[in-house]
């Protein structure tokens, strides 16, 4: 009898079909839109100028590791409940919800704006994804969200008071 190879990667557990189904598509959505900021934390790493350049520009670098850490942690946890995890760069462009910031000059101010922004989103979508695990009591990835949570917390409030800042300096 010929063995479905899908099914060889599906690593058991007791959380049932619908909550591997439900997790593991939430679950690479964040991993979409956590490789999303970690590029455009990057880009902005890379490309932050001003009077600031060396606070902003280590700022973004801690930041930006702080977040790609979080990538294998989420993959992994997909691969734990039975789930598939993405592939590829084309995947990630499929399913991200933080946009992606192309353009040739962005000023400081806006570089952490948007940044502060699209972490208050992703703590957002991870409060979303707390309720879905809490509905199916994986209580595992309950804890690592409730852990990124306030990572992403943390970073907002750092880019907003760098912001604050600027502005009050004119």
């Amino acid at each position: 009898m010929p063995v479905d190879s899908r099914k060889e990667l599906r690593t058991p557990s007791d959380l049932g079909d619908d909550a591997r189904k439900n997790i593991t598509a939430s679950l690479n959505g964040l991993l979409s839109d956590v490789f999303a900021l970690y590029m455009k934390t990057k880009n902005f790493h890379w490309h932050v100028s001003g009077p600031h350049f060396r606070d902003f520009h280590h700022m973004l670098d801690d930041q930006s590791e702080e977040i790609f850490a979080m990538t294998d942690d989420i993959a992994e946890r997909v691969r734990k409940v039975g789930g598939r995890t993405l592939r590829s760069i084309g995947e990630i462009a499929k399913k991200q919800r933080i946009k992606d910031n192309d353009a040739d000059f962005v000023t400081p101010q806006d570089m952490l704006s948007e940044l502060a922004e699209d972490n208050r989103q992703l703590a957002s979508y991870m409060r979303e994804i707390h309720d879905i695990c809490d509905e199916y009591r994986d209580f595992s990835t309950a804890s690592l969200l409730e852990n990124w949570i306030d990572e992403a917390e943390e970073r907002n409030w750092y880019l907003f008071e760098s912001t604050r800042r600027l502005g009050s300096e004119g």
